[in-house]
């Protein structure tokens, strides 16, 4: 059973909620929370009560990124090596959840910015509401626009040219850009970004759990693949789905229905 320290953290009708709660800090990370983080998205494979994953943040926020004072500012005293530590720690949680063979879906509540936006790239699908701003800001405080996979990420859901202009400017976009250009899955009003998203999450975790856990398999896995390869796997991957008990069950249910 997770039991986290530096965020909340609730499972509920097969969804786990986890709730970024600095809110008086816009939801930004320390150390500490990158780490929970990480080992949180690590261990949910193993949570057999969970079947899908929802990730918010307290009040006006959904991350605001790295903490300032906390991480930026202690950052200075490390040498390289203690600067890798750090970068393969933030890398290690997006990897996490484009890993977890769940369904996670971002309510993204509001500002979105640095790590913060990458997060929310790394979920399978996102909420955003009409407050919600994303920016991948790292140009603005000097640093590469390609953090923690966002060079990865960004092309395969807006494109190489969108990304490209995001990652280079560091420019901050409304929700209604971010849908336009396809980061967002839909915008809804501020009071229903969280309810929207829960209700997405819940009807994700009522489906098929090996089916989806397949799928976001090979989300990832046929990236990289040429058709042919591509082709070949999914027939694999929808043989083995075949055999499993959920196939049997959900025609069952189906003749059941035409009695």
């Amino acid at each position: 059973m997770i039991a986290a320290k530096t965020f909340r953290y609730s499972v509920n009708q097969g969804v786990a909620e986890i709730v970024l709660d600095r809110a008086d800090r816009l939801n930004a990370l320390t150390f500490a929370i990158y780490e929970e983080l990480r080992d949180t998205f690590a261990a949910l494979d193993h949570e057999e009560d969970v079947r899908a994953v929802m990730i918010t943040g307290e009040g006006r926020a959904f991350c605001s990124g790295g903490d300032v004072e906390d991480i930026i500012g202690e950052l200075f005293s490390r040498d390289m090596k203690g600067m890798l530590a750090f970068t393969r720690v933030t890398g290690a949680l997006i990897e996490n959840i484009r890993k977890v063979r769940r369904p996670v879906v971002a309510a993204v509540n509001g500002t979105a910015v640095g790590a913060g936006a990458v997060m929310a790239l790394a979920c399978d699908l996102r909420i955003a509401s009409e407050k919600a701003k994303f920016g991948f800001i790292f140009p603005q405080v000097g640093l590469c626009g390609a953090d923690m996979g966002a060079a990865y990420l960004l092309p395969r859901v807006v494109g190489l040219g969108r990304a490209s202009e995001l990652l280079f400017t560091g420019d901050i976009i409304g929700a209604v850009e971010a849908h336009r250009i396809g980061l967002v899955n839909r915008v809804v009003p501020v009071e229903q970004c969280v309810p929207e998203a829960r209700t997405l999450a819940q009807k994700l975790a009522a489906g098929p759990a090996f089916a989806h856990g397949m799928t976001k398999q090979m989300l990832e896995s046929e990236h990289t693949m040429a058709l042919a390869a591509a082709i070949e796997a999914e027939a694999q991957a929808q043989a083995i789905c075949m055999m499993h008990p959920d196939f049997r069950a959900a025609y069952d249910a189906w003749k059941a229905s035409k009695k």
